[in-house]
């Protein structure tokens, strides 16, 4: 049986082999255009720009207008993208499972989430990441951005002639919560005016926020407040559950950038007190989720996004659903109370098809015969148009020869009256001129020939002039057979 309600996939339209990696960070805009081929991932274009328009406050199409532009500047012509969103956007919420049952789990971090979040969930774009501690314990943390925001940033993009297809975040593309699950990770990535951080431990992310006050105005210089970030971390690490603060044993710090760089030495000095192995992440590995990636590719949250999606594999996704008018038609008639409606449409389309089918068969009966009858119809239809054509020329009532012979019997045969000219003229008239005695001659003739048949009628004398002779002109009607 055919489910309506996955008919909507079959006719979505999905990106390709070709993806267009965005991250957005304040007013900073970083894209990456990539291309899979044979199991490799080939950077087409990637680019840095600062935006002079805030999506979030901007006109939209101002706004979708500047992203156009940085991007025909750089000769980018992709229409799909996977989009970083800024973790300061994010509102999270760490949650124990109790002991039920797994279908009852949506349920319970619904009205946590109520509890919890301080927005109507009908505002948030949520999504959820569940973890295990080493004893065992069941937590799910809950992040959610909110709606307003994304749409709004939705809305952008198709300005600049964009089509997203992910809306993620680039930490945790950065630093997958499948990645080395036994192990947990604290990952820092700075960016344009503040830190994100994150762990990643059993599986899933426990901790998920950005560290404001990171970076400090001195003049036309930004300085890096090591201190201030060393004792967030260390209030971080003390809030996580006992379970996660003993797996976490490595900080990784993502980025090419000066402040990535002093981060890193900062921290590598007091690894000790903070009781951390410090790593730097300068350049993607070699291989990023089962691609390979070229080597002395600079770490990138657009690159790793748009990847992970080449990839096929799912994260956590804010991008709103689009309800199409066919999923819409699915969800309203795939119940089965309206089953038996769809059947009778059904079995009536079915027999106005078979009476469809049986008046095709006649008509190919038919069409049969006419093809064998067909030549003989056009031979006998050619004949007919000939023989109206020359049946005035096949007059075989001798209509000429009659009139002649009953004009001369009823002339005299002493010459009293003689006839010089006989004119026949349709439809069916004649005229008679000759030369006639005297008059008296000429009426018993004519008087001869209105009694001769019934054939003729209407005898006028048209002229006569002189006395003897007598030259005269007269007419009838022949109405005999053959007369048209």
């Amino acid at each position: 049986m055919i489910d309506l309600k996955q008919l909507d996939k079959l006719f979505a339209r999905q990106p390709g082999n070709s993806l267009l990696g965005l991250a957005f960070d304040g007013s900073r805009l970083e894209g990456v255009h990539v291309r899979r081929t044979n199991g490799a991932v080939e950077i087409k274009k990637a680019f840095s720009a600062t935006l002079s328009l805030d999506p979030l406050t901007a006109e939209v199409e101002l706004a979708g207008r500047e992203i156009r532009k940085q991007l025909d500047a750089e000769g980018i012509r992709e229409r799909w993208c996977a989009v970083c969103l800024p973790l300061s956007w994010a509102l999270t919420l760490t949650v124990k499972l109790p002991e039920i049952a797994e279908a009852d789990v949506a349920d319970f971090l619904q009205i946590e989430a109520e509890r919890g979040l301080p927005y109507n969930l009908d505002d948030l774009m949520l999504a959820q990441s569940r973890f295990r501690t080493a004893g065992g314990e069941q937590f799910a943390t809950l992040v959610g951005i909110p709606r307003d925001h994304v749409t709004r940033l939705e809305a952008v993009l198709n300005a600049a002639q964009l089509r997203p297809v992910t809306f993620s975040l680039g930490l945790t593309a950065l630093q997958p919560s499948e990645a080395e699950a036994a192990n947990g990770v604290f990952a820092l990535l700075p960016g344009d005016n503040t830190v994100g951080m994150q762990i990643s431990c059993g599986g899933g992310v426990p901790m998920l926020r950005t560290l404001d006050g990171a970076f400090e105005q001195v003049g036309p210089e930004r300085e890096l407040q090591v201190d201030h970030i060393a004792r967030e971390i260390r209030i971080t690490l003390g809030q996580l559950q006992a379970g996660v603060r003993e797996t976490v044993r490595c900080l990784r710090v993502f980025g090419r950038g000066e402040a990535a760089q002093e981060l890193a030495e900062e921290l590598k000095a007091r690894g000790e007190s903070l009781g951390l192995k410090i790593e730097h992440v300068r350049d993607h590995p070699a291989t990023e989720y089962g691609i390979k990636i070229p080597f002395g590719t600079a770490i990138s949250a657009a690159l790793s996004v748009a990847v992970r999606r080449l990839a096929g594999q799912k994260g956590m996704d804010f991008l709103p659903p689009k309800i199409s008018a066919l999923k819409q038609f699915a969800t309203r008639y795939s119940s089965g109370k309206l089953a038996y409606a769809g059947a009778g449409a059904g079995a009536v389309a079915l027999v106005i098809l078979l009476a469809f089918l049986v008046q095709q068969v006649v008509l190919w009966q038919w069409q049969s015969r006419w093809s064998q009858m067909e030549a003989k119809v056009v031979e006998l239809k050619k004949m007919g148009d000939q023989n109206r054509r020359y049946r005035p020329w096949y007059d075989d009532s001798v209509r000429t020869l009659s009139i002649l012979k009953r004009l001369t019997e009823a002339l005299p045969e002493d010459g009293a009256v003689s006839a010089k000219t006989v004119e026949l003229r349709e439809p069916a008239t004649v005229t008679c001129s000759g030369t006639a005695r005297n008059r008296d001659v000429l009426l018993k003739a004519i008087d001869k020939l209105r009694g001769a048949t019934n054939q003729i009628s209407a005898i006028h004398i048209e002229t006569t002039r002189g006395n003897t002779p007598l030259e005269f002109t007269f007419n009838f009607q022949w109405g005999g057979p053959g007369a048209r």
